[in-house]
């Protein structure tokens, strides 16, 4: 009787690449001159996971940083084909969002320009090699493993940032209109109707460990921005790191080699923060509250790890393709106003206090950038699981919309993955007005989403055959 062929057992492996930069450079994600980066309080990391079935391997790269352009990613995919054979589709690539580290994205005003057909600086070269790296320590390390995967609600800390105003409540915005929502409009604010959008309590966790049962790595995806609360000059991984090291705490997971790597990652968090603007105003000091949500996290992970179902056979797979979106340009009043502000800053009434930056950038999206813009749709399959990979700042109703439609039992989205266009808000979004929506915030079509979630359940149906 001839002998039956084995059942292919799941190949793993994981790998952190120190990615922090050098002191001195500017910490970008808020508006204003960047302050000077003058101490480092935990290191930046390419967080790597390697899968490989025995057909497909797969790679997924999460990186501590604000958000990373294409051409940095490309050049990442590129050096690990050169190196390993991995596919280039097969390698998905994603910045956490962190506020709190210098740019992989250009730097001063060329970070809002679109930079794709230009060199790579030094920090942008550095961190695509750290990421090409990683991704090869992590194939180095490969082994038998299993693989599971689960969700638990966390919802106490997500809300979403967009609120409904009051009838007859000021909302400027730049251009000299007036919106129907704002972001962040502060704790207890009398003027507030009700949220504009929805969140996402839900805490993906994929879980690989060794065939003994070993943790080799752990993925997590939360739908929330950064938390913050830190010195303007610190460099820090922000919640995604202090995740990482308190659930490597909790899994005793310190002594043990290979060692693990815990990974979370940014799910649709376009519109969703940690403040709950009905409550009281938190005081705190730095770092305690993404230390508490940290915390928060990696206790509803743990406590719920034993729900686990593993496997040694998944098939995985990668959908990736490129799609073609109309860039937004200004009006030809918007840009002569725009204009007319930036040539005397000083000496003209402004519809906002941020007029200045934004008619500069409505000048920007006019004369730095295309007519249109091919970006990246990634989709990857391990087993009943899909992963959607989106290169915006995506609203959490985008997510929860291709979680509710996707073929497979279990969806999530990474957001910033595979390079960063702004914000993407829904249509209906947009017809509210506010910061996300804003030109030069916002960068593409305003049926951008629609077109997005449509590519991306194609490509999650094809990869379900």
């Amino acid at each position: 009787m001839p002998a039956q062929p084995a059942t292919p057992v799941l190949q793993a492996g994981a790998a952190l690449s120190n990615i922090t930069p050098f002191l001195g450079g500017g910490i970008v994600g808020n508006f204003g001159i960047p302050p000077e980066a003058k101490y480092i309080h935990d290191e930046l990391y390419a967080k790597c996971l390697v899968l490989d079935d025995g057909q497909e391997q797969i790679a997924i790269v999460i990186v501590d940083n604000l958000s990373i352009n294409r051409e940095v990613f490309d050049y990442a995919r590129k050096l690990i084909g050169e190196k390993t054979g991995m596919k280039a589709e097969n390698v998905l690539m994603a910045a956490t969002h962190t506020h709190s580290s210098v740019s992989a994205s250009s730097v001063g005003d060329e970070r809002m320009n679109y930079n794709y057909d230009k060199g790579l600086d030094e920090y942008q070269t550095f961190v695509a090699r750290r990421i090409a790296d990683g991704v090869r320590r992590a194939i180095y390390q490969k082994e038998p493993a299993k693989i599971g995967w689960s969700s638990v609600d966390v919802p106490q800390h997500v809300f979403n940032r967009r609120w409904l105003m009051k009838d007859g409540t000021d909302v400027p915005n730049p251009f000299g209109g007036q919106d129907k929502a704002r972001m962040n409009p502060g704790v207890g604010n009398p003027n507030l109707l009700k949220p504009a959008g929805k969140t996402d309590p839900e805490v993906y966790f994929v879980s690989v460990q060794a065939l003994d049962g070993r943790p080799i790595a752990l993925l997590a995806n939360y739908s929330l921005h950064y938390v913050g609360g830190v010195p303007a000059d610190h460099i820090t991984s922000d919640y995604f790191g202090a995740f990482a090291e308190q659930f490597s705490r909790l899994m005793d997971a310190g002594n043990k080699a290979p060692s693990f790597v815990a990974i979370m990652s940014n799910g649709t968090s376009g519109d969703v923060n940690n403040i709950n603007v009905k409550g009281p105003a938190d005081r705190m000091q730095s770092y305690q509250k993404m230390q508490i949500v940290a915390r928060d996290v990696a206790k509803a992970i743990y406590d719920n790890y034993s729900r686990i179902s593993y496997q040694t056979d998944v098939r995985l797979g990668a959908a990736y393709s490129n799609l073609n979106l109309k860039v937004r340009k200004p009006t030809p009043e918007m840009l002569a106003r725009a204009k007319e502000v930036v040539a005397n800053p000083d000496g003209i009434k402004k519809y906002h206090p941020l007029e200045p930056t934004y008619a500069k950038r409505a000048i920007q999206m006019q004369e730095k950038w295309p007519e249109n813009v091919d970006i990246v749709m990634q989709t990857l399959r391990i087993g009943d699981l899909g992963i959607a990979a989106i290169p915006f700042e995506t609203f959490a109703e985008t997510g929860l919309e291709i979680k509710a439609k996707s073929p497979f039992k279990s969806t999530f989205t990474i957001e910033l993955a595979n390079g960063n266009y702004g914000y993407l808000p829904t249509p209906e979004q947009h017809e509210l007005g506010g910061y996300e929506t804003w030109l030069g915030t916002n960068r593409v079509e305003k049926e951008a989403s629609r077109k997005i979630v449509a590519r991306q359940l194609e490509q999650l149906r094809a990869l379900k055959k």
